[in-house]
């Protein structure tokens, strides 16, 4: 029993002392493994994506996405040094690449190495809906979505070891069922509820991203409407999912309009 009781003080301890404040939600986050170490490795995977696959360059498609992401960076900085935070970029090397891929899909490495495929082009539709995907993955590299997801899963199997312990005197068969127990519970009432707070957290920053790089933050609507109609209905319930469902992340978007324009107001953007 003593036992359990110093696992458990030192799993709270190290929550407590590894943790981080995201300065666009103001909320403390998870940081069990620095930047530091997540960084290199990031981009030494990416790089290694890179020569595994199709990059598509000087294409008109390609310049756009580079462009739209050097709009979309310059948006954060903006809004970083207006908001006191201008050293909060350190160590972030931002890279744009469309990758041939019929995949409907966009990616962000930690550290702001970013991926097109080009099978989302078409959902896109436009440069407003390309900017809309690209604060969205944006944002998920300036909340450090990384660092938190591996701090997540550290914790998850820390979580593990303590229900292990804790079952250590019990017979095979209940050992089996609280480790199983255990399993699909952190996983669908922690994990995949963490994921999807983290895909809601990037769709509310980058709204107001794309806001401050002068795309009328409509089109994120508008691009998971088309999103939505072209999966037809086919998606796993939410609750098992580690996206919202297209029809919550219209709603919630829909909803933060108002707030994404009055932000990008503050830097002189407007919009009818």
């Amino acid at each position: 029993m003593k036992n359990k009781y110093i696992f458990g003080g030192i799993a709270i301890l190290a929550l407590i002392v590894a943790c981080s404040t995201n300065p666009f939600t103001g909320k403390s986050t998870m940081a069990l493994v620095p930047n530091s170490q997540i960084f290199p490795m990031a981009f030494q995977e990416y790089s290694t994506f890179l020569t595994q696959n199709k990059v598509i360059k000087n294409t008109a498609e390609s310049r756009k996405i580079e462009t739209i992401g050097t709009k979309i960076k310059v948006a954060a900085e903006r809004w970083l040094a207006a908001n006191g935070h201008s050293d909060y970029l350190a160590g972030y090397s931002w890279e744009y690449n469309l990758v041939e891929d019929k995949a409907v899909n966009a990616w962000c490495m930690p550290g702001g190495k970013i991926v097109f495929y080009t099978g989302i082009l078409p959902v896109c539709k436009d440069d407003a809906g390309i900017a809309a995907v690209m604060a969205h993955e944006v944002a998920h590299a300036l909340s450090n979505h990384g660092q938190q997801r591996m701090s997540a899963g550290l914790v998850q199997q820390l979580g593990q070891v303590g229900a292990a312990v804790a079952v250590g005197n019990q017979d095979p068969q209940t050992q089996e069922m609280v480790m199983q127990a255990y399993g699909i519970g952190s996983q669908v009432g922690v994990m995949l509820p963490f994921s999807r707070k983290h895909e809601s957290e990037a769709d509310m920053i980058g709204l107001t991203l794309m806001a401050i790089a002068g795309y009328n933050p409509q089109n994120a609507v508008s691009v998971w409407e088309r999103m939505s109609a072209q999966s037809n209905g086919q998606a796993p319930p939410e609750i098992l999912s580690t996206h919202p469902s297209n029809e919550t992340r219209i709603k919630n978007l829909t909803a933060l309009i108002p707030q994404a324009k009055a932000e990008a107001a503050k830097f002189g953007v407007t919009f009818k």
